[in-house]
């Protein structure tokens, strides 16, 4: 039987939509459990992936005693088919969010169709606006139900080609159709086109511009290798984390999915983070992806020009660059398989993360390395960060993994600021930006000399988490990914056999060991994804190819029915944390594009 849109579904059981405005998950049963509307980071419509009874969802679904179900995309896009299978006959259900350009009203567009057979459907419609807290009422007009919540929330509006039936303020009713028959069903912002009758050519046309759009979108990569449609997956999953309108990214859609079943690990990442971000462009422009950098590059001037000479920049933004996310506990959810609390905003933002500015500054470097050099006010807001940098790279943060058991002097933080002064360095010359540059390079040295001294652990024979500690940290991983040090270096081989040793099963790597209430928050987590795509890129520049390799196609086998991968893996492989994850997609990417590289003989990049 079909699992009720009021059970909990894991989140491997989910595939996302959307149009670079919002995103919708949407389950294997055809019910859409998590959608935000208008925006990334608007209130939720619907939130039953985080409370069944009360988050609301919207589910369409045949009436089948026993059923299989396949979900896939449409190739090379972001269009959803959904297929009900059972002895009674077989339906089909698209579902896609137009891509438009501002003027055009917002919608999830869902197209039913019956190959063989006659089908009952039953369609429930129940939207609980901002965040399940406000109350709101309906109206009809034809063949559009209205919802208007009480305030100043917009009215959403479901329009189809059949007549609808209210049930209080929700659509709840059942339709049949036959073999060659559809029904549409528009859900999204209400405005006088949105009321017209569906006219299914326009649909048809819809749908065939937006079929286009991402085919032709994702036939610009250059990744011509072993694991093509691999890393288009997560190219394109990275496009739609991307703000259409202001260019910024997001680091994940959804909030409130722990990292443990039933712990307190549950964040907030609808939110630009600025490591994140970079991240997520130095995977695009590998592979050949150059306007979405400039995007972003528009967007980061004018947080650099706000912020770049009185202090540090913020390390989360919401997509059109304002910075109050304050956090919020939602009390009345009951959180995704009773894991609580349910939070919304975050409170990184106002953390010190001295690692970010090496991740903006790379790529900085790379945008302008391979598209437009900076501008002379670009630089020189840059040198203002740096002066910045030059003085306080010294001091103790709560570093990449956000902790919030108190601030250290973190290997990772100190790593990216070298990074920071390194590249600037490299950037001064290759575009022959005035100078001087001597502070620079007397910065990036003092930097060098102390990781060396006072990261390294004789004893354990390992570069370690933070000065005077005894443990690992994956995100050493990075170390010989950006140059730091040579991937052959017997430092650099002895700290990866340490990090196997501790932190590492099989293709499960762990962020690190909590101990002393470093992180600050209860309870385990899972394996953290991203590191193992760190790890296997570590192995292959280390010349373990095989290994690598090994390694990466059985990490393959941990994404879900459509590729798609969350922030984490639990003890039995079930996907935790929030879903999809930027940061997991463009770890694989990289490690896909240099493990393909090598494994073809292909010369090694240029260190320059």
């Amino acid at each position: 039987m079909q699992p009720s849109p009021s059970e909990y579904q894991p989140i491997e059981n989910y595939s996302v939509i959307g149009n670079m405005r919002s995103i919708a998950l949407v389950s294997v049963t055809g019910s859409i459990d998590f959608f935000c509307f208008p925006k990334f980071d608007s209130p939720t419509v619907f939130a039953s992936l985080l409370d069944p009874e009360k988050g609301g969802f919207f589910s369409i679904s045949p009436k089948f005693e026993e059923e299989k179900t396949k979900q896939l995309y449409f190739p090379d896009t972001n269009i959803l088919l959904t297929r009900f299978l059972s002895d009674s006959g077989i339906a089909e259900m698209t579902d896609f969010m137009p891509v438009e350009n501002a003027q055009f009203h917002s919608h999830v567009i869902r197209r039913v169709t019956v190959i063989q057979g006659e089908i009952e459907f039953t369609l429930e419609c129940h939207p609980r606006f901002d965040y399940a807290r406000m109350p709101h009422r309906t109206e009809c007009d034809g063949n559009a139900v209205i919802f208007r919540p009480q305030g100043e929330l917009p009215s959403l509006v479901l329009h189809s080609t059949l007549p609808l039936t209210t049930h209080g303020n929700d659509v709840v009713q059942t339709f049949k159709l036959k073999a060659g028959e559809q029904a549409i069903f528009a859900f999204g912002e209400d405005s006088v086109e949105a009321r017209h009758p569906i006219d299914e050519e326009r649909i048809e046309r819809k749908f065939r511009d937006t079929f286009r759009f991402w085919q032709s979108w994702i036939a610009q990569s250059n990744y011509t290798g072993r694991w093509r449609e691999t890393v288009a997956r997560s190219a394109l999953v990275l496009k739609l984390l991307t703000d259409q309108e202001h260019g910024s990214i997001i680091a994940a859609p959804t909030f409130g999915l722990p990292e443990r079943i039933g712990g307190p690990r549950n964040w907030d990442y609808r939110y630009t983070w600025l490591r994140d971000s970079a991240f997520t462009l130095y995977a695009l422009m590998r592979l050949g992806f150059l306007e979405e950098a400039d995007a972003f590059q528009l967007w980061l001037n004018k947080r650099i020009r706000l912020e770049g000479g009185h202090g540090p920049l913020q390390v989360l933004y919401r997509t059109d660059g304002s910075t109050d996310t304050p956090e919020i506990e939602l009390e009345h959810l009951r959180g995704y398989m009773d894991s609580r609390p349910v939070r919304i905003g975050n409170a990184a933002k106002d953390q010190l993360q001295l690692d970010l500015y090496g991740e903006l500054i790379d790529a900085i470097y790379l945008v302008s390395k391979y598209g437009d050099g900076l501008s002379i006010d670009e630089w020189n807001n840059l040198k203002k960060i740096l002066r910045w940098l030059s003085e306080n790279w010294n001091e103790p943060d709560e570093g990449i993994w956000e902790v919030r058991g108190g601030r250290k002097h973190f290997l990772h933080s100190r790593l990216m600021c070298w990074v920071a002064f390194d590249r600037a360095i490299r950037l001064g010359a290759k575009r022959s930006l005035a100078g001087p540059f001597d502070w620079m390079e007397q910065t990036r040295d003092a930097i060098a000399e102390d990781i060396h001294t006072n990261f390294w652990n004789d004893e354990k024979k390992s570069f370690v988490q933070f000065r005077g500690a005894s443990h690992v940290d994956a995100s050493t991983l990075l170390m010989p990914l950006v140059r730091f040090i040579s991937p052959s270096d017997p430092k650099w081989i002895s700290t990866l056999d340490t990090i196997e040793q501790d932190l590492i099963i099989d293709t499960l790597v762990y962020r690190y060991r909590d101990e002393d209430g470093l992180d600050g928050v209860d309870g385990p987590e899972g394996s953290f994804t991203a590191c193992t795509f760190w790890y296997i890129e570590a192995l292959a520049r280390s010349n373990r190819l095989e290994k690598a390799r090994l390694l990466f196609e059985k990490m393959l086998g941990y994404s879900n029915h459509v590729g798609l991968y969350a922030e984490q893996l639990g003890s039995s492989g079930q996907h935790l944390g929030n879903f999809p994850q930027a940061l997991t997609h463009l770890a694989l990417i990289s490690a896909a594009s240099y493990l393909d590289r090598e494994l073809s003989g292909k010369n090694r990049e240029p260190w320059s």
